[in-house]
């Protein structure tokens, strides 16, 4: 029988790419996202190229109700999550603490922070009721370290880092294993988001250098996935070559 992995975010970037290498390793998959267009297309481009099962459901974890309806609501089939990646996040805006604006601070709270903890409440007891799974929380470099303009994200990304501590503890007894993977500069559409809508800006970020793809993550999630039972990589932190923090790049 195919393990089920669940992932949010799944639309675009790095949540597609990992559902794709997921595919190829044989999971049936659960896809989340807000955009059901792009929901489905995914979806269909998965059944194609890999045989498999795909439930997709347009989601907005940002929205507890509706995250606690749709999943105590999957069919039985689907109830037997082996895998939760919580991929789906944002970084908006790149204003002063003092400047801040208030929308783009309860987006990336909410989004971020809420969102995983929405998320995970509601299939880690599917997974305790099944004596085991596995979960990989996509933070950031900026769970590390904190950078100008960065305030908001960096303390949502560095509250996701201590959280995934948490979980590690409160679900070991339980055989569920928890990891959490840390990137770098990855070129997809969240400097677009970031910058909102600007893709000037958004493409100055990745100037001069090559930074990481969604494909790299997806290889970290795969190399997570696939070490025995008694390993469990705690912490994974992914840079390109030319980025030695969050705000040392090497450009040409």
């Amino acid at each position: 029988m195919n393990k089920i992995a669940f992932i949010t975010g799944a639309t675009a970037g790095i949540g597609e790419a990992c559902a794709k290498k997921l595919a190829k390793l044989g999971f049936n998959l659960i896809i989340s996202g807000r955009r059901k267009e792009n929901l489905e297309k995914v979806k269909q481009e998965l059944i194609a190229n890999y045989k498999i099962k795909v439930l997709a459901i347009e989601l907005d974890v940002r929205n507890q109700d509706q995250v606690a309806t749709k999943i105590n609501s999957l069919p039985e089939e689907w109830t037997k999550i082996d895998l939760l990646l919580n991929n789906a996040g944002l970084a908006v805006g790149v204003s002063a603490v003092q400047e801040g604006i208030i929308d783009d601070w309860e987006r990336m709270i909410d989004t971020n922070l809420k969102g995983l903890l929405y998320v995970t409440r509601a299939i880690t007891p599917l997974m305790i009721a099944n004596k085991k799974g596995q979960i990989i929380n996509i933070t950031s470099i900026a769970g590390k370290e904190v950078y100008p303009g960065g305030n908001v994200y960096c303390a949502t990304k560095h509250a996701v880092d201590a959280i995934t501590k948490g979980m590690r503890i409160d679900l070991l007894p339980h055989n569920i294993k928890v990891s959490s993977i840390a990137p770098g500069m990855v070129e997809t559409e969240f400097s677009v988001v970031r910058f909102k809508g600007d893709s000037k800006k958004a493409d100055q970020v990745y100037q001069g250098f090559t930074p990481l793809y969604a494909e790299d993550i997806a290889e970290t999630v795969e190399f997570i996935v696939t070490r025995p039972a008694h390993v469990n990589i705690n912490d994974i932190l992914i840079m390109p070559t030319n980025q030695a923090s969050a705000r040392d790049v090497n450009r040409a």
